[in-house]
């Protein structure tokens, strides 16, 4: 294999079992640092390895097994080396002896890992950008797109965070059923940005990133198990619900020319209607345990989507009234641009337009509000207007495959 190949092959890697991975390398070091700093040792090494010798089987086996050799070398060049680090050592040289059996698997400490970095001693952003970078294997900048903030400032917060489970002795553990509530939204939040960015990637040559959505699926469904089969499980099962509905539209987003499909073009007939039935069955049951939230609407509004034969079939006007609840629970300026498209669906783009003008000064750095706003003046045929909505849109846009859609919109227009 080439150096690029075996690079190619690394990165795949590293987006597939960076999560697991970096969660065992925590569990066994206590130390976020020295895990991250150990994982990239092995992905060099592993450059300089592959190259010569071929992929292991078990490539994530293999990269854990050498971020634990690297560890120790890092421990034993520190100058100002503590008890704590010589517990960490002779724990590691312990592992050596299982050392073949560890090339074949690693055990999955992912769940342990969420619930660290969600503890309540962290404020809310801290616990959803800690769990985004350890577990979803998010880069900072993306991480800081989603927060809208910088990256420096992004990087900071990560680093206050990763210091604060050090210091205040953060157990490594899933809390008793009891403790559960106190981390339950952060997780929530943390699951669902892992899946949206899997789902429309911030940046790059692809639309979808299929590990993302079925690492977070994966883990919401770990979730749900461990939730008692009571109302506070009712959110978990709403968000479940709402990620499989989406999911279920997933290869007929991109069509054979891997062009961007949006919603009301999509060939239905490729949706997965296992995923669709799933979902629903989902809802349904979280709607029964009578403690109403927001993921439960979301995944109301994708039903509605899922039951229509057609896109000239959905009921709009019912998304406009799950829309309006929805801004009800959270005030969401990210609610009201799509309730505004929602209602220019329903047959009322000036009501819809009216409401994004509203938004307007709020929203001019958020992307989508860009293109829902050039959609609603294309529609009622302020073609100079969408025009200069969809450059905005475009000036905002790193994902290709939605620069590309939105240029041929544009094109049209001309």
């Amino acid at each position: 294999m080439t150096t690029g190949q075996i690079a190619a092959q690394i990165e795949t890697t590293f987006r597939q079992e960076h999560g697991k991975v970096l969660a065992v390398l925590i569990a066994t070091l206590g130390d976020f640092a020295l895990a991250e700093d150990a994982l990239q040792d092995a992905l060099i090494a592993a450059l300089e390895q592959w190259k010569q010798d071929g992929v292991p089987r078990n490539p994530g086996a293999w990269i854990t097994t050498i971020a634990k050799r690297k560890a120790i070398e890092r421990i034993r060049r520190d100058s100002n080396f503590t008890r704590n680090q010589q517990v960490i050592l002779d724990s590691l040289k312990g592992d050596e002896d299982d050392e073949e059996e560890e090339m074949e698997t690693i055990p999955d400490e992912r769940l342990k890992l969420m619930f660290t970095c969600c503890h309540p001693s962290l404020n809310l952003d801290a616990q959803v950008a800690l769990t985004l970078r350890t577990l979803g294997g998010l880069s900072t900048h993306e991480i800081a797109r989603a927060f809208l903030i910088p990256p420096t400032t992004m990087a900071q917060r990560l680093a206050r965070a990763r210091t604060k489970i050090r210091d205040a002795g953060i157990p490594y553990r899933v809390p008793p059923a009891e403790l559960l509530p106190q981390r339950l939204d952060a997780l929530l939040t943390v699951i669902y940005l892992i899946f949206n960015e899997g789902y429309v990637a911030t940046s790059g040559d692809m639309l979808i990133r299929h590990e993302l959505c079925s690492e977070a699926i994966r883990l919401c469904r770990i979730l749900v198990e461990l939730l008692p089969d009571k109302p506070i499980s009712a959110e978990a099962r709403g968000l479940l619900a709402l990620m499989l509905l989406h999911d279920s539209r997933r290869d007929a987003r991109v069509n054979g020319n891997g062009e961007l499909v949006v919603l009301e073009d999509q060939d239905r007939a490729k949706w997965d209607h296992d995923r669709i039935n799933e979902g629903t069955a989902i809802l349904d049951y979280a709607l029964r345990l009578l403690n109403p939230g927001p993921y439960q609407v979301q995944a109301a509004i994708s039903a509605v989507h899922a039951r229509a034969e057609t896109a000239q079939k959905t009921d709009w006007a019912q998304i406009v009234e799950l829309y309006q609840t929805l801004f009800q629970m959270t005030a969401s300026p990210v609610v009201e641009v799509n309730r505004a498209v929602a209602m220019a669906m329903a047959g009322n783009p000036q009501a819809g337009l009216r409401i994004l003008h509203h938004l307007k000064l709020e929203m001019e750095e958020f992307f989508p509000f860009h293109v829902a706003h050039a959609d609603l003046l294309r529609r009622t045929n302020q073609r100079e207007a969408a025009a200069d909505a969809y450059e905005r849109a475009l000036e905002l846009c790193q994902n290709n495959l939605e620069h590309a859609y939105l240029r041929r919109k544009l094109d049209e227009l001309a």
